[in-house]
């Protein structure tokens, strides 16, 4: 006679057992990788620390930031001067580009290749190819300028004009992630907003600024802050390029954080000038939050 096996039960996982268990990898390796580097630069920020010896003096690098390092203050007055000049200039310039691409015309997919292909070129090299295009003697940028009778205008040597040049750079990237952003706000926008616009009798021109603009609020305002955020965030270029010279001209926040950090070895000072960045970002980010909800409009949301 053949034996009768009963078959056997399995205790089924809960639904959130098993979501945390999938999450697990994630979270330890933002435990790891992240919250723990974090935490230890917070109490890093509060010691002297240079690598062979740690001592707990509280709050005096704040202190010492604040009243007794003017390049503290200069470079977070570069940094603020080049967000300036390059956030509304960048958004502006990858609007328009997405603008383009978004009509109808033959090889359209080609020319969004073509346009986003600089933003995946590695920082240090698009930093050396802008060298060869800001310099005085032999730069791309001298010589048309020479056509019209300027010339010998020193791009990166000269503290009038290294700022600006930095802030032409920044153009390098309008056809990259930003430009893509606004590309799919442009194509998520229906088209029977326009088709009635244009029964209503309105140009072009009104239709981008009471239809396109509107609508797309929420995609400027998105670029808005990860903008801001980018801005005060530029390291590589000045540190290949002027090294923050001429004059500290370029020297930018990140720029005079390694330098505290890998070069002076004070990194209990950098540290501090990292958390000062994070809560300088959480308020600007909090007023641009404030400050949406005059002109940031969602589709379908409530009047």
């Amino acid at each position: 006679m053949i034996p009768i096996t009963r078959p056997i039960k399995r205790k089924a996982i809960k639904p959130g057992v098993a979501g945390f268990l999938f999450t697990t990898p994630w979270l330890l390796g933002f435990l790891i990788f992240t919250a723990g580097p974090m935490l230890t630069s917070l109490y890093l920020s509060f010691t002297k620390y240079d690598l062979s010896t740690m001592k707990w003096i509280g709050t005096t690098n704040y202190q010492r930031l604040f009243t007794e390092d003017p390049l503290f203050w200069k470079s977070l007055q570069v940094t603020i001067a080049y967000a300036i000049l390059t956030v509304p200039l960048g958004i502006a310039a990858s609007l328009a580009l997405a603008l383009l691409l978004n009509q109808k015309v033959r090889g359209q997919r080609f020319f969004r290749t073509v346009f986003y292909l600089p933003s995946i070129v590695p920082a240090v090299a698009s930093s050396l190819l802008w060298m060869w295009i800001f310099n005085s003697d032999y730069g791309i940028l001298n010589w048309a300028l020479g056509l019209f009778g300027w010339s010998g205008i020193e791009w990166l040597a000269d503290e009038k004009y290294t700022l600006y040049a930095f802030a032409a750079m920044s153009l390098w990237g309008a056809g990259g992630g930003r430009m893509v952003i606004f590309l799919a706000g442009l194509q998520g926008i229906s088209e029977t907003y326009y088709e009635a616009a244009r029964i209503d009798g309105a140009s072009p021109w009104q239709q981008f600024r009471s239809v396109t603009i509107p609508l797309l609020s929420p995609v400027i305002f998105f670029n808005l802050i990860l903008g801001v955020i980018g801005a005060f965030q530029v390291f590589t270029q000045a540190y290949i390029m002027t090294g923050g010279g001429p004059n500290n001209a370029t020297l930018f926040y990140a720029l005079n954080l390694f330098r505290n950090a890998f070069e002076y070895f004070k990194l209990g000072k950098a540290s501090a000038m990292a958390w000062v960045l994070f809560v300088i970002l959480l308020i600007i980010t909090a007023i641009q939050f404030w400050g949406s909800k005059r002109w940031v409009h969602y589709e379908g949301e409530a009047k």
